[in-house]
């Protein structure tokens, strides 16, 4: 039997060197723009770690960019917990806890009710459905100056108003609009076919929610809890308005602590309150930041 040879133009593995990839114009307006972005946001958080992380005679003698000679967390500490604001000098301390007491509570109670409306909007269809979804996109777009007063007077009668549950509430109700056009979006998205089967299996409205569209919208729920996290932890508006001193938010014990005109100003100190303040919302969205442009790509495919 001949031998046969095989030839090697014949063989499926492509030979030769690789291509390289050529420095376009394009490529070089994109990643220029990229790191002519990423300078500016970048340069003002490198000059608070610095300054945080420097004496005040350090910190006189002008030079902000440069990093500190001699490196001290004292305004770290002082920030956290020796910081005056008033008569109050426990720094951030109390109202990191009182942020946590508003938000836990919030950002759960929030979800939990807009994902069963995005659910009933997109699979359920009942009487009424449209214009219920109409009042909560007009809601969304509601300025919140406009609404300051008349929850006031609503807190005062319910007996809530300067308490962390009356301002837990006033946060639900806020963040139930876009919430709940999120969760309608993406539960729009998926499958038809997977609710249609399941109800001709006999399923009702709770088991399709648990059993079927829970496990296919962790995406979703990442972006509901980082937007609300994001929100809720940075709001001053309405943490100074519905809430009373001693149970005031992180935010508003910052504004205090940077904005007191007793003693000396204190720089170091003023930066380290401001990176502790967004330190919680950064760590959320670094951890979870690939599964929220999924979630949010995906409730944004359908209106």
């Amino acid at each position: 039997m001949a031998d046969t040879a095989v030839h090697p133009a014949a063989s499926s593995e492509p030979r030769g060197p690789k291509p390289r990839k050529k420095l376009s114009r394009n490529n070089i307006i994109i990643y220029g723009t990229l790191l002519v972005v990423a300078f500016y946001y970048l340069l003002p958080l490198y000059v608070m770690v610095v300054t945080s992380l420097k004496g005040m005679p350090e910190i006189r003698l002008g030079n902000i960019f440069s990093p500190p000679v001699e490196i001290t967390f004292e305004p770290w500490v002082k920030a956290w917990s020796q910081a005056c604001t008033g008569l109050n000098c426990d720094g951030l301390s109390r109202g990191f806890w009182n942020s946590i007491r508003i938000t836990v509570p919030s950002v759960i109670v929030s979800i939990v009710i807009a994902s069963v409306n995005g659910y009933a909007l997109a699979n359920w269809k009942f009487k009424g459905a449209d214009a219920f979804f109409t009042i909560l996109i007009f809601g969304a777009f509601i300025p919140y100056q406009v609404m300051l007063y008349p929850i006031v007077i609503m807190l005062r009668e319910i007996g809530l108003y300067g308490t962390l549950w009356g301002l837990v509430i006033v946060h639900t109700i806020f963040g139930m609009p876009i919430l709940t056009l999120l969760f309608r979006n993406y539960f729009t998205s998926l499958p038809e076919e997977l609710f249609k089967a399941a109800r001709v299996d006999g399923a009702g409205f709770w088991r399709i929610y648990f059993q079927i569209m829970l496990p296919m919208s962790l995406p979703i729920f990442v972006v509901a809890m980082i937007l609300q996290v994001t929100g809720i932890w940075n709001d001053f508006l309405f943490g100074v308005v519905y809430t009373k001193p001693d149970l005031y938010p992180m935010t508003v014990q910052l504004n205090n602590i940077v904005n007191s005109v007793q003693g000396v100003k204190e720089y170091n100190v003023n930066m380290a309150a401001t990176l502790l303040t967004g330190l919680v919302p950064l760590v959320i969205y670094f951890v979870s930041g690939k599964l929220f442009v999924r979630g949010i790509a995906a409730g944004a495919v359908k209106g």
